[in-house]
Protein backbone atom coordinates (compact mmCIF):
# COMPACT_ATOMS: atom_id res chain seq x y z
CA UNK A 1 0.00 0.00 0.00
CA UNK A 2 1.31 3.14 -0.97
CA UNK A 3 0.07 6.18 1.20
CA UNK A 4 -1.01 9.78 -0.88
CA UNK A 5 1.04 12.67 -0.56
CA UNK A 6 3.20 12.86 2.37
CA UNK A 7 3.16 15.93 4.91
CA UNK A 8 6.09 18.24 5.57
CA UNK A 9 8.88 16.42 7.84
CA UNK A 10 9.89 18.10 10.65
CA UNK A 11 14.12 18.07 10.24
CA UNK A 12 15.35 16.83 13.91
CA UNK A 13 15.10 18.28 16.92
CA UNK A 14 11.93 19.87 16.22
CA UNK A 15 10.13 16.48 15.81
CA UNK A 16 7.20 17.04 18.32
CA UNK A 17 5.69 19.57 16.03
CA UNK A 18 2.07 19.77 16.16
CA UNK A 19 -0.48 19.63 12.68
CA UNK A 20 -3.34 22.12 13.99
CA UNK A 21 -4.60 21.98 10.55
CA UNK A 22 -8.48 21.41 9.55
CA UNK A 23 -7.55 18.29 8.02
CA UNK A 24 -7.25 16.39 11.12
CA UNK A 25 -11.12 15.20 10.41
CA UNK A 26 -11.15 13.53 7.47
CA UNK A 27 -9.25 10.74 9.24
CA UNK A 28 -10.72 7.37 10.63
CA UNK A 29 -10.92 7.93 14.05
CA UNK A 30 -9.64 4.58 15.80
CA UNK A 31 -8.74 4.90 19.32
CA UNK A 32 -6.86 2.34 21.18
CA UNK A 33 -6.40 -0.39 22.51
CA UNK A 34 -5.26 -1.38 19.30
CA UNK A 35 -4.74 -5.19 17.70
CA UNK A 36 -2.31 -5.58 15.06
CA UNK A 37 -0.57 -8.25 12.91
CA UNK A 38 2.31 -8.18 10.33
CA UNK A 39 6.32 -8.86 9.99
CA UNK A 40 8.80 -6.75 11.28
CA UNK A 41 12.19 -6.25 11.56
CA UNK A 42 14.43 -4.56 15.11
CA UNK A 43 18.15 -4.23 15.20
CA UNK A 44 18.93 -3.99 18.83
CA UNK A 45 21.90 -1.46 20.20
CA UNK A 46 23.56 0.00 23.20
CA UNK A 47 24.03 3.61 21.76
CA UNK A 48 26.46 5.54 23.97
CA UNK A 49 25.63 8.26 25.47
CA UNK A 50 27.51 10.92 23.64
CA UNK A 51 26.33 9.69 20.17
CA UNK A 52 22.69 9.87 21.53
CA UNK A 53 22.68 13.11 22.57
CA UNK A 54 24.92 14.59 19.44
CA UNK A 55 23.26 13.07 16.86
CA UNK A 56 19.86 11.60 17.90
CA UNK A 57 18.26 14.79 17.58
CA UNK A 58 16.26 14.51 21.00
CA UNK A 59 13.36 16.66 21.72
CA UNK A 60 14.07 19.04 24.13
CA UNK A 61 12.31 17.47 27.22
CA UNK A 62 14.22 14.61 26.62
CA UNK A 63 17.73 16.23 25.75
CA UNK A 64 20.56 15.26 28.43
CA UNK A 65 18.30 12.83 30.36
CA UNK A 66 19.34 9.52 28.00
CA UNK A 67 20.06 6.59 30.88
CA UNK A 68 21.56 3.92 27.93
CA UNK A 69 20.07 0.61 28.27
CA UNK A 70 19.07 -1.35 24.52
CA UNK A 71 17.95 0.58 21.90
CA UNK A 72 15.71 -0.31 19.13
CA UNK A 73 15.51 0.79 15.47
CA UNK A 74 12.33 -1.18 13.84
CA UNK A 75 10.66 -1.32 10.48
CA UNK A 76 7.35 -3.16 10.37
CA UNK A 77 5.24 -3.85 7.76
CA UNK A 78 1.84 -4.08 9.24
CA UNK A 79 -0.80 -6.34 7.47
CA UNK A 80 -3.63 -6.03 9.53
CA UNK A 81 -4.64 -2.70 11.86
CA UNK A 82 -7.59 -1.08 13.18
CA UNK A 83 -6.79 1.71 10.12
CA UNK A 84 -5.65 -1.18 7.77
CA UNK A 85 -2.27 -2.01 6.58
CA UNK A 86 0.46 0.19 7.08
CA UNK A 87 4.61 0.53 7.31
CA UNK A 88 6.63 2.29 10.08
CA UNK A 89 10.17 2.90 10.67
CA UNK A 90 11.44 4.33 14.01
CA UNK A 91 13.73 5.00 16.55
CA UNK A 92 13.83 3.80 20.80
CA UNK A 93 17.10 5.06 21.85
CA UNK A 94 16.82 3.42 24.97
CA UNK A 95 15.54 4.70 28.53
CA UNK A 96 15.77 8.02 29.78
CA UNK A 97 15.98 9.52 33.51
CA UNK A 98 13.33 10.51 35.50
CA UNK A 99 10.70 7.91 33.92
CA UNK A 100 13.19 5.28 33.63
CA UNK A 101 11.17 4.05 30.68
CA UNK A 102 11.76 4.08 26.93
CA UNK A 103 10.68 6.61 24.49
CA UNK A 104 9.94 6.61 20.40
CA UNK A 105 11.94 9.53 19.34
CA UNK A 106 11.64 9.40 15.92
CA UNK A 107 9.02 7.79 13.64
CA UNK A 108 7.64 7.34 9.77
CA UNK A 109 4.46 5.39 8.76
CA UNK A 110 2.93 5.46 5.24
CA UNK A 111 -0.54 6.09 6.49
CA UNK A 112 -1.62 9.90 7.32
CA UNK A 113 -4.72 7.88 9.92
CA UNK A 114 -1.69 5.73 11.66
CA UNK A 115 -0.38 9.21 12.30
CA UNK A 116 -2.89 11.19 13.40
CA UNK A 117 -3.99 8.40 15.66
CA UNK A 118 -0.70 7.82 17.01
CA UNK A 119 -0.42 10.81 18.30
CA UNK A 120 -3.87 11.25 19.77
CA UNK A 121 -3.75 7.63 21.60
CA UNK A 122 -0.25 7.45 22.63
CA UNK A 123 1.74 10.57 22.18
CA UNK A 124 3.63 9.20 19.20
CA UNK A 125 5.26 11.40 17.32
CA UNK A 126 4.37 9.95 13.94
CA UNK A 127 5.03 12.00 10.44
CA UNK A 128 3.41 10.50 7.36
CA UNK A 129 6.08 8.99 4.53
CA UNK A 130 6.27 6.38 1.90
CA UNK A 131 7.65 3.54 2.47
CA UNK A 132 8.28 0.79 -0.11
CA UNK A 133 8.92 -2.72 1.76
CA UNK A 134 10.03 -5.63 -1.22
CA UNK A 135 10.72 -9.12 -0.26
CA UNK A 136 12.63 -11.42 -2.59
CA UNK A 137 13.17 -15.10 -1.05
CA UNK A 138 14.62 -14.47 2.54
CA UNK A 139 16.07 -10.27 1.30
CA UNK A 140 14.19 -7.63 1.89
CA UNK A 141 14.59 -4.48 0.80
CA UNK A 142 13.05 -1.17 2.54
CA UNK A 143 13.26 2.32 1.34
CA UNK A 144 11.30 5.92 3.14
CA UNK A 145 10.55 8.62 0.92
CA UNK A 146 9.20 11.82 1.01
CA UNK A 147 8.62 13.15 -2.48
CA UNK A 148 11.77 12.19 -4.52
CA UNK A 149 13.99 12.86 -1.22
CA UNK A 150 15.31 9.25 -0.07
CA UNK A 151 15.11 9.70 3.99
CA UNK A 152 16.05 6.00 4.78
CA UNK A 153 17.20 2.88 2.66
CA UNK A 154 18.44 -0.45 3.96
CA UNK A 155 18.76 -4.32 2.94
CA UNK A 156 17.90 -7.34 5.31
CA UNK A 157 18.61 -10.49 4.84
CA UNK A 158 17.35 -13.20 7.33
CA UNK A 159 19.05 -16.97 7.97
CA UNK A 160 18.92 -20.12 10.22
CA UNK A 161 16.06 -21.68 12.05
CA UNK A 162 12.89 -20.00 13.93
CA UNK A 163 12.84 -18.94 17.46
CA UNK A 164 9.80 -17.53 19.61
CA UNK A 165 10.67 -13.87 20.35
CA UNK A 166 8.50 -11.78 22.27
CA UNK A 167 8.36 -8.44 24.21
CA UNK A 168 9.22 -10.32 27.43
CA UNK A 169 12.44 -10.75 25.85
CA UNK A 170 12.88 -7.57 23.69
CA UNK A 171 10.63 -5.12 26.42
CA UNK A 172 9.20 -1.86 25.01
CA UNK A 173 8.11 0.04 27.91
CA UNK A 174 6.88 4.13 26.60
CA UNK A 175 6.81 7.10 28.00
CA UNK A 176 5.98 9.69 25.34
CA UNK A 177 5.02 13.60 25.94
CA UNK A 178 2.80 15.30 23.09
CA UNK A 179 1.20 18.46 23.48
CA UNK A 180 2.26 18.98 27.14
CA UNK A 181 0.21 15.56 28.36
CA UNK A 182 2.60 12.57 28.55
CA UNK A 183 1.72 8.88 28.13
CA UNK A 184 2.41 5.71 29.37
CA UNK A 185 2.20 2.74 27.45
CA UNK A 186 3.22 -0.93 27.64
CA UNK A 187 2.80 -2.81 24.21
CA UNK A 188 2.78 -6.69 24.25
CA UNK A 189 3.61 -8.77 21.50
CA UNK A 190 4.92 -11.82 20.12
CA UNK A 191 6.31 -13.82 17.07
CA UNK A 192 8.54 -16.56 15.68
CA UNK A 193 11.77 -15.00 14.53
CA UNK A 194 14.69 -15.07 12.73
CA UNK A 195 18.36 -13.53 12.94
CA UNK A 196 19.18 -11.46 10.10
CA UNK A 197 21.96 -9.59 8.71
CA UNK A 198 21.42 -5.55 7.46
CA UNK A 199 22.83 -3.46 5.55
CA UNK A 200 21.98 0.62 5.73
CA UNK A 201 22.35 1.75 2.54
CA UNK A 202 20.95 5.68 3.02
CA UNK A 203 20.21 8.17 5.84
CA UNK A 204 19.42 11.51 5.63
CA UNK A 205 20.96 12.46 8.94
CA UNK A 206 18.48 15.80 9.02
CA UNK A 207 15.67 13.47 8.86
CA UNK A 208 16.67 10.31 10.91
CA UNK A 209 19.72 9.72 13.43
CA UNK A 210 23.01 8.20 10.88
CA UNK A 211 22.76 4.81 12.32
CA UNK A 212 25.19 3.71 9.47
CA UNK A 213 28.71 3.30 10.83
CA UNK A 214 26.73 1.87 14.65
CA UNK A 215 26.69 -1.61 14.70
CA UNK A 216 23.94 -3.72 15.81
CA UNK A 217 24.30 -6.34 18.59
CA UNK A 218 22.20 -8.80 16.82
CA UNK A 219 18.86 -7.91 14.18
CA UNK A 220 16.06 -10.12 13.98
CA UNK A 221 13.35 -11.10 11.30
CA UNK A 222 9.82 -11.35 13.55
CA UNK A 223 7.47 -13.12 10.96
CA UNK A 224 5.05 -13.56 11.36
CA UNK A 225 3.84 -11.34 14.84
CA UNK A 226 1.17 -9.51 16.20
CA UNK A 227 1.46 -6.88 18.37
CA UNK A 228 -1.52 -5.48 21.28
CA UNK A 229 -1.42 -1.38 22.10
CA UNK A 230 -3.48 -1.00 25.06
CA UNK A 231 -5.23 2.39 26.36
CA UNK A 232 -2.40 4.33 27.69
CA UNK A 233 -2.38 6.36 30.91
CA UNK A 234 -1.67 9.55 31.36
CA UNK A 235 -0.26 12.72 33.65
CA UNK A 236 0.00 16.45 32.73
Amino acid sequence: MEAGPPLALHPMPENHSIDEGKSLKLYKKAPAPWKLKGQGIIMVYRFSKKWIEEHAGLPLHLQGKYKGGLGYVMLVNYEESPVGPYKELLLIPGKFKGSGKQSITKIYVDSESSTQNGRANWGIPKETAKIHWNEEGNTTLIRVQSKELELFSCEVKSFGFRFPASTGILPIDLHQRWDGVDYFTKPRGSGKAKLAKVNVKQVHHDFFPDISLQRPLFVVKIEPFQIFFPKPTFHE
